[in-house]
């Protein structure tokens, strides 16, 4: 197993200082109420000083996290360096109280559940490998229990055990949540930074026409001045000055730049009308068009059932989303793509068909998850980890599309299926 994989170490993992801080104070403070309200108030007997004194370097250590290191993040080594502190700390009063008996023992395994849930598995499997050990050596080396002594209380074997095993158990069952759950976290998080990202980037593609179009605008005022100027200059001149061929070059890519910025204004123009309203039918043609020209498979657009044409925005979320699925099945057909727009009065279906494998069987219910990986190998030469079906899916639930995932279809190969109702599209 790789070293780097299990401890995480190009994630560059962090605990919120904060966090930490306020998580040993609340330890703290219920620490030593803890031991008073059973020494002062309960009046039984066992080293309250020597507790007391164990509390409180646990107070200077959390004095000098606060404000002795100055970063807001703490790294990974120094967060779990805190955690094992704590877990020792803790086996210390356990073994001053009881040992596993006590009814705070349970206690001992929350630094691991902390470690599972924000820091690397490394990390968390050194903590719980020695929250096991202590647990162990607590069994069978410890102080009687508070208030016991003057009893003789033994617990069969049976029953130290059953306790042994049940805090075992917890610790292993709650660090591997903490770890599932962080790692799913982790994973969506990722997922939707480079969500945004792409979101961003198809936003700023969109702005440049804008953008091109307030250029032409703003230069076309110097642009003409330049043009008068040079002229007139070029008739002062006459056709014999050494300055003839350098006004005649002037005017002429002076004349250039305006065709240019004329031109980017127009398409500027068509761009918006483009924009600004159309249908399914025309969207999807102009998508389908740009893979039927790098691709020589069959990519048929069918709209015989599409009776309600109605208009629509087009926005770089849904030409993404969109032309993710349409890009998978081009991919995965062997030959054969059909794209069908069905409607009616109520809903809009989208159905993306392929004559390819189908979806594989072990992660069709998973579809639309990021970072998943099906073990077929009937997939392995094009599968990716499904980053671009969560990002198409991500993409279209937000613009209130319901997408579900099939096999079968007219082409007995992976289906699509894209629904909106009919209200939500409407201009």
């Amino acid at each position: 197993m790789n070293f780097a994989t299990i401890f995480r170490l190009e994630e560059n993992l962090n605990l919120d200082k904060k966090t930490l801080v306020f998580l040993r104070w609340i330890a703290i403070l219920g620490q030593l109420f803890s031991i008073n309200l059973v020494y002062f108030y309960l009046d039984l007997n066992f080293p309250v000083l020597l507790c007391h004194i164990v509390v409180f370097v646990g107070f200077l250590t959390n004095i000098y996290l606060q404000f002795g290191l100055k970063a807001t993040l703490l790294k990974d080594l120094y967060s779990s360096s805190f955690l094992m502190y704590d877990i020792l700390q803790l086996s210390v009063l356990l073994f001053l109280t009881g040992g596993i008996f006590n009814p705070f023992a349970i206690l001992l395994i929350v630094p691991t559940i902390v470690s599972s849930t924000f820091l690397s598995m490394g990390s968390t499997i050194i903590l719980g490998t020695s929250t096991i050990i202590l647990l162990f050596v607590l069994t069978f080396f410890k102080m009687p229990l508070p208030g016991m002594e003057e009893y003789v209380l033994s617990f069969p074997n049976y029953y130290v055990t059953g306790i042994l095993i049940s805090l075992i158990i917890g610790l292993i069952f709650l660090s591997y949540f903490g770890i599932r759950f962080a790692g799913e976290t982790k994973k969506r998080s990722d997922a939707l930074n480079k969500l945004q990202q792409i979101l961003a980037k198809e936003y700023e593609l969109e702005s440049l026409g804008g953008q091109a179009a307030a250029a032409a605008h703003s230069l076309g005022t110097p642009l003409a001045t330049i043009s008068v100027v040079s002229k007139e200059l070029r008739k002062e001149v006459g056709d014999n000055s050494k300055l003839t061929k350098d006004l005649d070059l002037l005017i002429s890519q002076t004349k250039r730049c305006s065709e240019i910025l004329k031109n980017i204004s127009q398409k500027k123009i068509i761009s918006d009308e483009f924009l600004s309203s159309m249908t399914f039918e025309d969207l999807i043609e102009e998508i389908l068009k740009s893979f039927r020209e790098s691709s020589e498979k069959s990519i048929e657009l069918d709209t015989d059932k599409d009776t309600n044409k109605i208009d629509i925005k087009k926005n770089p979320e849904l030409v993404y989303g969109l032309r993710n699925f349409i890009g998978n099945a081009v991919k995965f057909a062997n030959q054969e793509i059909l794209v069908s727009v069905v409607s009616d009065n109520i809903n809009l279906y989208i159905l993306i068909e392929d004559d390819g494998p189908g979806f594989p069987e072990d992660i069709i219910q998973a579809l639309g998850e990021p970072y998943i990986k099906s073990r077929s190998k009937i997939y392995q030469n094009n599968a990716g980890l499904g980053l671009g079906t969560f990002l198409g899916k991500t993409l279209l639930e937000r613009q209130s599309a319901i997408i579900s995932f099939e096999n079968g279809g007219s082409l007995d190969g992976a289906l699509v299926k894209i629904k909106w109702r009919i209200n939500d599209l409407i201009l």
